[in-house]
């Protein structure tokens, strides 16, 4: 069992910055391929970026590519998303996802855990 916890997200002009964290609880954090989804109001959920288990793989939507970055720091059992150049469309819920058995999460049908979202609010 994972357990995500994500903060960060905030209010933010459009242009500004923003980073998101997503702690894990449990020992086996190394083994999970990480991700970043979101929703926004009236639309499905959509895949942001992931993370390979080691860290050394990253995969981005079309829509945040050259703007966000994913991270991931295993000895704190933490993935970051860090979002530059906000635009008012990147408004949503921001949730974090856990891949178990070295799977990368870059759709919702690979996720096996999920955190409870952190709104990111971009005004233009």
């Amino acid at each position: 069992q994972v357990q995500l916890v994500e903060s960060g997200g905030a209010l933010v002009q459009a242009g500004g910055s923003l980073r998101l964290s997503c702690a894990a609880s449990g020992r086996t954090f190394s083994k999970y391929g990480m991700g970043w989804f979101r929703q926004a109001p009236g639309k499905e959920r959509e895949f942001v970026a992931a993370i390979t288990w080691g860290g050394r793989g990253t995969y981005y939507a079309d829509s945040v590519k050259g703007r966000f970055t994913i991270s991931r720091d295993n000895t704190k059992n933490t993935v970051y998303l860090q979002m530059n150049t906000l635009k008012p469309e990147d408004t949503a819920a921001y949730y974090c996802a856990a891949a178990s058995s070295f799977r990368t999460p870059k759709s919702g049908d690979d996720v096996d855990y999920w955190g409870q979202g952190t709104q990111v609010t971009v005004s233009s």
